[in-house]
């Protein structure tokens, strides 16, 4: 097994699989972390765990957090509608301070393990307009993690890796179907069924369909 050892936040759904596949062809043994914060639906977190057999992590670990405790999203609060045409500006599917909080816990996890690289599925093409997916964001949690760990202090710093930071959705698709990643396991949509059924109307459906369409593949997506 690789010495070199990757924490990887996987929601279950297309980009956090292709990183994951990403990280594994670069050699790495991947540890794979989710949570269940309170989001609108758990099958995303089934797909998480599927997804963790089909690539062969190491190690798959939940986190349970309490984020619909502080509400603000539509992910986290079933008051709140899930927008189904687009819009401007952040979307209420913006769940605040997520990425954020995801990415201390698996700086954390990363510490306690020796790795010293940290991935994220965050794009900055199609992304739906949230704060915490930019460029800057990433940069920004870099410098932090490194000021505020033992590692980072004694000089055996941390990166954190954000691979689809400037890909569309179809060049996503094509690499990891070039990787291996079956996305008929995964789960995209903000408002999935209990079984994972996609609902084809919000702006995640909308996005991972046309990613699909411009690569030119079938998109396996399980529609209610």
């Amino acid at each position: 097994m690789s010495t070199k050892k990757a924490v990887i936040l996987l929601s279950g759904g297309l980009d956090s699989a292709t990183v994951v596949a990403m990280a594994r062809a670069e050699g790495y043994a991947c540890y794979t972390m989710s949570f269940d914060y309170g989001q609108r639906h758990r099958s995303e977190l089934a797909a998480a765990a599927r997804v963790a057999r089909q690539l062969g992590v190491v190690e798959h670990k939940v986190i349970g957090l309490d984020l619909n405790g502080i509400g603000g999203s539509a992910l986290t609060d079933t008051a709140i509608d899930v927008p189904e045409g687009g819009g401007e500006g952040i979307p209420v599917t913006y769940v605040p301070a997520r990425n954020t909080v995801f990415l201390s816990l698996a700086l954390g996890w990363a510490e306690v393990l020796g790795a010293r690289d940290i991935f994220i599925g965050v794009n900055a093409v199609d992304y739906s307009g949230y704060p915490d997916c930019r460029p800057a964001f990433i940069e920004a949690f870099e410098r932090m993690a490194n000021l505020a760990t033992k590692a980072g202090v004694e000089g055996d710093g941390f990166r954190i890796q954000a691979p689809l930071q400037h890909m569309s959705k179809a060049d996503i698709v094509l690499s990891g179907t070039r990787l291996g990643v079956d996305y008929g396991l995964t789960v995209s949509c903000y408002q999935a069924d209990e079984d994972g059924r996609a609902c084809a109307r919000c702006d995640s459906c909308r996005l991972r369909a046309a990613g699909f369409a411009a690569a030119g593949l079938a998109d396996p997506t399980r529609y209610a």
